[in-house]
């Protein structure tokens, strides 16, 4: 009787086992078929993961806007594979051709959407505010540049021309300040290797002074070739007491006064800056150098010029009399008007 009875128990067992095997099968198969379904998009979106969020809201928020149906299945679906469950937030963004799994793993990953801000060489730090200012997903602050010669221990209140030119990457919601951070430390490294670098017979005594006529070079020079000879002019002149006589600078001392000409009220005006008033170097940078015009600012070319002069394509004439400047002013300036 009783081996009567566990043969009925074994042939009612095994069926029921095979069935919930089989169950077990098909839902694991219809959760892997699921999450490998394309999402109901066409265009490119983004989708933005806020703190808090967690993956049983995120899928609510998806059937929402009809990029997925059945969200109570990623109930199911993370517990089939947990790390799923661990979406970072973020700004993502959603593509056609992704699926859910796809998605999933991207916030896991926290492959956030990727922005780029270019400060450009050669422009003041008014110029890069405007830039700045038109820049979405970044953290702003009325007084960032300040603030990060404050952090990094600059009291001087003058920021211009130290902050390295340069494309920086951020995410959403990235400060500001973090940016300008890493172009600072950029700048200090790159004006520490070029002074460090520089000719002895430089006409400077600080690295300081090296970034201000590293700023006027990027700004003198049209032709990255002709660098180290605008550095020998400004080199040569400041050796021999010369006034530098820099247009760049008047401009900069003009400020919103400028609108694209300098007339010869403008060179005769006193400002800090008009270097064909002034002796020496201006007491800043004018703009922010380029690594290339900091070496060459450290490094003038062995020659004997004392002027130069646009030939109007980019290029300049250098000469090394008076005479012959004015020849090439007659020829390229003069005779032009």
């Amino acid at each position: 009787m009783i081996k009567i009875i566990k043969t009925f128990l074994l042939a009612s067992i095994i069926p029921l086992f095979a069935v919930v095997c089989l169950s077990g099968y098909w839902l694991v198969s219809g959760l892997i078929s699921y999450q490998k379904q394309p999402l109901q998009l066409t265009e490119i979106q983004t989708l933005t993961v806020e703190p808090g969020t967690t993956v049983i809201k995120l899928a609510q928020q998806l059937e929402q806007q009809s990029l997925i149906t059945d969200s109570w299945k990623v109930k199911y679906l993370v517990k089939l594979e947990p790390k799923l469950a661990n979406i970072k937030t973020g700004l993502y963004q959603v593509i056609p051709g992704d699926t859910l799994e796809t998605l999933l793993t991207r916030l896991y990953l926290a492959q956030q959407i990727v922005f780029s801000v270019t400060l450009i060489e050669g422009k003041t730090i008014a110029e890069w505010q405007k830039t700045l200012a038109s820049t979405e997903y970044l953290v702003q602050h009325t007084d960032d540049f300040n603030q990060v010669l404050l952090n990094n221990g600059d009291t001087s209140g003058l920021p211009e021309g130290k902050f390295y030119p340069e494309t920086f990457h951020f995410h959403a919601d990235d400060s500001l300040q973090t940016i300008l951070n890493r172009s600072y430390n950029m700048m200090q490294e790159s004006l520490a290797q070029a002074w460090e670098g520089r000719d002895p017979d430089l006409a400077l005594s600080s690295p300081y002074e090296l970034l201000i006529i590293a700023s006027i070079i990027e700004k003198e020079t049209g032709k990255p070739e002709e660098r180290d000879w605008v550095s020998a002019v400004f080199n040569n002149r400041l050796k021999k007491g010369m006034r530098l006589q820099t247009d760049p600078t008047v401009i900069y001392g003009m400020g919103d006064r400028y609108k694209g000409n300098i007339t010869r009220k403008d060179l005769r005006e006193a400002t800090a800056f008009n270097t064909y008033k002034i002796d020496g170097l201006p007491p800043t940078p004018i703009a922010a150098p380029s690594r290339a015009s900091l070496f060459a600012a450290a490094n003038p070319a062995k020659v004997n010029y004392l002027y130069f002069v646009s030939r109007n394509d980019g290029s300049h004439v250098f000469s090394s009399t008076l005479k012959a400047h004015n020849n090439a002013v007659n020829e390229f300036q003069r005779k032009r008007k």
